[in-house]
C-alpha cells in the first residue's frame, strides 16, 4: 500500500529534513521554537563543526539565503552557495542530479529554494541526508512560518486564542500557506483579507475556521497580529488586478492599523514594497516587528540545521 503523503513528511522528518509545516506535527513545531531560544549567533557553538552546509537557490533571495549562511557558520559549518545561474542547471541538469553532485562533493545537508511546488519533496526522497525547505514555488516556506512564530511568542505568551489577519496576496503566497497551517496547529483565529483575485474563497478550505473578509477595515479589527503580504506582481499575468483600486482598499495605513488592538504586531515577511501593500509610516511604526522577523530568521535557522543533523541540544 502506498505511503501517505502525511507518512512520507513524517518518515522525511525523522530523517531530519524540514519540508513544510502542514504535516508537521505541534510538538516538533514547539521543539524547534524552544530549540531556537538556546541559539545565539553573537556566541557561535560548534555543533556542526565539520559539516557542510549547501545552499541551493533557483530563486532571488536576501533574508532566507542570508540567514541561512550565517546560522550554519555560527554553528562551525562550512557553506558553499550554489545559484542556478553560473551552474550546471544553465546547461539542462536536472534537479536531482544536482543533489547527487552536491551529496558526492561531501554535502551534509542541502538547503533548497525552488521555483517548482514539491522539489524539495522529490531532493528529500532520493537524497540520504537532510533537505530543508527554503521555499517551493507557490507551496510553502516554513522556516518564514516558525520564525514568525518565534517572533511573536517574544510579544504574546501564547499562540492560542490569537486573532492573526493576513492581508495581500494570499494566492500567490508560499507564506502564507505554512503561516496558516502552524497558526491553526496552535489554536489561533485566522482571518484573511484581499480581492477575490488574491485570496479566493478556497483559500477558506486549507484548514477549519478560517474568515474571509473583503474589507480591510472590518478584518483588521481588533486583531493582535497583523500580517501583510507582498503582491507579487511578477505572477500577476492574467489576473485582473487593479493595483489603484488594491492600495485603495488594502494598502496597510495607520488609520487602519490602528483599528487592530493596541499592543498589536505589524508584520511583514519581506521584501516589503513601501507604498504598494503598506504605507512608509507603517513599516517603522512602533507596531512594526518585521525588522526584528529578519534578526529572529538566524537563531530560528539555527535551530532547523542542528535538528536536521541530530545536534538539537
Amino acid at each position: 500500500m502506498p505511503a501517505t503523503q502525511a507518512q512520507t513528511e513524517r518518515r522525511n522528518a525523522a530523517r531530519g529534513s524540514l519540508l513544510g509545516i502542514e504535516y508537521l506535527p505541534l510538538s516538533e513545531i514547539n521543539a524547534l521554537l524552544q530549540l531556537a531560544r538556546k541559539m545565539n549567533p553573537l556566541k557561535p557553538r560548534p555543533l556542526l563543526k565539520g559539516k557542510r552546509v549547501f545552499l541551493l537557490f533557483y530563486e532571488a533571495s536576501t533574508r532566507t539565503r542570508t540567514s541561512f549562511e550565517i546560522a550554519a557558520k555560527a554553528l562551525g559549518a562550512t557553506t558553499t552557495v550554489v545559484l542556478s545561474s553560473g551552474s550546471s542547471v544553465e546547461k539542462g541538469e536536472s534537479l536531482l542530479d544536482t543533489g547527487y553532485t552536491l551529496r558526492a562533493v561531501g554535502a551534509d545537508v542541502i538547503v533548497v529554494r525552488h521555483p517548482h511546488s514539491g522539489a524539495p519533496h522529490l531532493m528529500a526522497q532520493y537524497l540520504d541526508i537532510p533537505v530543508i525547505n527554503a521555499g517551493d514555488g507557490m507551496h510553502e516556506h516554513p522556516t518564514q512560518a516558525l520564525l514568525d512564530a518565534y517572533t511573536i511568542l517574544r510579544h504574546k505568551k501564547k499562540l492560542t486564542g490569537l486573532q492573526v489577519t493576513i492581508v495581500g496576496d494570499v494566492y500567490h503566497s508560499r507564506v502564507a500557506r505554512s503561516a496558516i497551517h502552524l497558526f491553526s496547529k496552535s489554536g489561533a483565529r485566522i482571518t484573511l483579507c484581499g480581492p477575490p483575485e488574491l485570496v479566493p474563497d478556497v483559500a477558506a478550505t486549507l484548514v477549519n475556521g478560517i474568515r474571509i473578509s473583503r474589507s480591510c477595515e472590518e478584518a483588521i479589527r481588533g486583531a493582535d497580529i497583523v500580517m501583510v503580504l507582498r503582491v507579487q506582481r511578477e505572477r500577476l499575468a492574467g489576473l485582473k488586478v487593479n493595483l489603484s483600486d488594491y492600495i485603495s482598499r488594502y494598502q496597510i495605513t495607520m488609520a487602519r492599523l490602528r483599528l487592530a488592538k493596541s499592543d498589536a504586531l505589524l508584520m511583514h515577511p519581506g521584501p516589503i514594497i513601501r507604498g504598494l501593500e503598506l504605507t512608509w509610516d507603517v513599516a517603522d511604526c512602533p507596531q512594526s516587528v518585521i525588522v526584528e522577523e529578519v534578526k529572529n530568521g538566524v537563531p530560528l535557522r539555527m535551530a532547523v540545521l542542528a535538528r536536521a543533523l541530530g545536534r538539537a541540544r
